[in-house]
């Protein structure tokens, strides 16, 4: 299924608004994680964009479309997001990581309006998105579950059995995204224990098995719409990334995954971005 051009174009615009809310938010704080933030910003785009069932003004809502980010310290992009779908007011942003706040470094589903699932302990985000789906299927619902898995977390043997499991009980309600942007907390995956072809093993667990540019709009939307159309299989996406895309003092650097930053790096990777306006807390217009 293609996208026409404007839709193209205004998933493209909400990932860099989705970028620039996540560089505020943590520019404010001066340090976070800010690589696999950023490298899911695209995926994060096409499901709130317009993929999931979700109501700004009923997060709770029975019908909805699950999201479990088992990558939860990724948390600050899923926030930026549901900020600009309308779930909580954009200001509440400038409170990430801080003493009270409803936004924490990892995700809580007790205290973020939308987060659907408490995160951040690695591949357990795979065995609680599973039982989610597993759930749906037997009430007879047709909500959908989405899972944003890490590829270092993949390393943890939870998410093979999950994918075993998965493979055998064939949740055609159930997407589950890996997010391949080849590094994890020290360094290289393929340095550390590599993972080989994600492609193949997830197929060979019995897995509708796809990779797609996780950068592309588009690619991620057609592969979400033809995973939907496979009758009888869990799905598997996979997003071929770069850890901390769109971050000049971030993308291409080894050890992106937790940063502390000037007040200047987040200026100038704003600027690139194309946003020169106020961004501490308290600046705002």
């Amino acid at each position: 299924m293609l996208l026409a051009e404007h839709e193209v174009a205004r998933l493209n615009s909400f990932a860099r608004e989705i970028r620039i809310e996540t560089l505020k938010a943590l520019g404010n704080l001066g340090f976070g994680h800010i690589g696999g933030a950023m490298s899911i910003v695209e995926v994060l785009a096409v499901l709130y964009g317009g993929v999931m069932r979700v109501d700004p003004n009923r997060p709770d809502m029975e019908e909805r479309d699950w999201l479990v980010l088992s990558k939860g310290h990724a948390g600050p992009a899923l926030y930026a997001a549901l900020a600009l779908r309308g779930f909580f007011s954009k200001d509440m942003l400038f409170t990430l990581n801080q003493g009270g706040t409803n936004l924490p470094s990892h995700c809580d589903r007790n205290l973020t309006p939308g987060v659907d699932m408490t995160t951040g302990s690695l591949g357990q985000g795979m065995s609680t998105g599973l039982g989610v789906a597993l759930g749906l299927r037997m009430s007879g619902k047709d909500n959908r579950v989405y899972v944003i898995l890490g590829d270092g977390e993949c390393q943890e043997g939870q998410v093979w059995e999950g994918a075993l499991y998965g493979g055998n009980a064939g949740l055609d309600n159930l997407i589950v995204f890996v997010d391949e942007n080849k590094q994890q907390l020290d360094g290289y995956t393929k340095d550390i224990n590599s993972l080989g072809d994600l492609l193949e093993k997830w197929a060979s667990f019995g897995w509708y098995a796809q990779l797609v540019d996780g950068h592309d709009v588009t690619a991620i939307y057609e592969a979400i719409h033809q995973a939907k159309a496979v009758k009888g299989r869990s799905s598997v996406i996979i997003l071929d990334t770069i850890k901390g895309k769109g971050c000049q003092f971030a993308e291409g650097i080894k050890l992106n995954h937790h940063m502390r930053f000037t007040p200047a790096q987040i200026e100038d990777a704003l600027k690139a971005l194309g946003y020169e306006g106020a961004w501490k807390r308290g600046e705002q217009a």
